[in-house]
């Protein structure tokens, strides 16, 4: 089985050998440079990656990586499509060549997105960037993803074994997303995933009327019936909308996402942490209990760290305490810093309750 890594770069020279390292189990490796500063290209071409150049204008994400696709010879088997910032951990083609059967065109496998202070996993979920050499094209022009361009659907897999661990370069601007969301939304008005990054990333802006109004599109769009994320829209609405002074139609988006996805935890722990801003702790402590009552983590990019960290405990804690039940204050924290040994806070928290 012959597989290939492809992948795109500017100015990436830090990552070269960590990324080189990890993405050595393939046969080849394929890189298009779109126009590095540093020495990137040249540190590539010494550990033998093959790097072709090209400046792409106006810069599109999917421009990018079809060009860096279409380096890759038509007789490879498998492609993989990875960033300079991400690495793989050892045994990932073993793991892939095991899961891959005739017939099979995709490939899902898990992605660490962050990591937390502490070192443990952030956002974590499972991707789709391995395919099969030929039936495939990227398209929009950031938050690119692969289109099948044969009949039907791609039959598709969830490879277990391998993980992919994000190391991102915060020194890099990503004033880019939103013209290139912008232009996503207005190439295909229709797209539901892109309207909704496209309000979530006024939601980053801190433009609360516009990410009210986008998201409100997103929401009434008739191919937007994913509830997952449509549960995610109607907490950034809320998100806004309370920024923007309109608490009772925060409430209300907020109580519409637990409805949308109840299985989520991210819903009621918003709800909760409105809740306590508002000091409705018999809310919060309801909340937290309908979010802890949900164990198996979903693997899809909604789910958030922070629900699955000591946040969903150390507000079940602090409720109870408001509420006049230390003993269960106390259990509550005692989760909390299972989860955060090292969180002085919560420590501090939980011999205030076991006084």
């Amino acid at each position: 089985m012959n597989i290939a890594v492809y992948a795109i770069s500017k100015n990436e020279s830090k990552f070269v050998d960590a990324w080189v390292d990890s993405m050595s189990e393939a046969d080849s490796i394929y890189v298009l440079d779109t126009g590095s500063e540093d020495d990137t290209v040249e540190r590539f071409r010494t550990r033998g990656v093959t790097v072709g150049t090209a400046q792409i204008r106006p810069w599109r994400f999917d421009t990018a990586r079809n060009l860096a696709l279409e380096m890759v010879p038509a007789d490879v088997d498998i492609c993989v499509s990875t960033d300079i910032d991400e690495v793989f951990r050892p045994g990932w083609r073993a793991a892939l060549e095991q899961a891959w059967t005739p017939g099979v065109q995709q490939a899902n496998f898990r992605y660490t997105w962050n990591f937390n202070p502490d070192g443990s996993e952030g956002f974590v979920f499972w991707r789709e960037k391995i395919h099969a050499r030929h039936g495939f094209t990227w398209v929009n022009p950031v938050h690119e993803v692969l289109s099948y361009l044969g009949p039907g659907r791609p039959k598709v897999i969830f490879v277990q074994g391998v993980q992919l661990d994000h190391h991102a370069d915060v020194s890099k601007s990503r004033a880019q997303y939103l013209p290139l969301l912008e232009l996503a939304v207005e190439e295909d008005p229709s797209n539901d995933r892109n309207m909704h990054y496209l309000g979530r990333e006024y939601l980053y802006y801190g433009r609360w009327a516009d990410c009210v109004t986008t998201l409100k599109r997103h929401l009434s769009l008739p191919n937007a019936q994913w509830a997952d994320e449509r549960a995610a829209s109607m907490r950034y609405i809320a998100q806004a909308e309370e920024r923007l002074g309109h608490i009772q139609e925060a409430h209300r988006f907020l109580l519409r996402a637990c409805g949308e996805a109840p299985w989520l935890r991210e819903p009621w722990l918003a709800l909760a942490r409105f809740c306590e801003g508002r000091g409705d702790w018999a809310g919060v402590l309801y909340a937290c209990r309908q979010a802890l009552s949900i164990t198996a983590r979903p693997i899809s990019y909604i789910s958030e760290s922070d629900s699955w960290g000591p946040l969903p405990y150390d507000l079940a804690a602090r409720a109870c305490y408001w509420l006049g039940d230390r003993e269960s204050a106390a259990e509550y924290g005692r989760e909390a810093l299972r989860s955060a040994p090292g969180d002085e806070r919560l420590a501090a928290n939980q011999r205030f309750y076991e006084v």
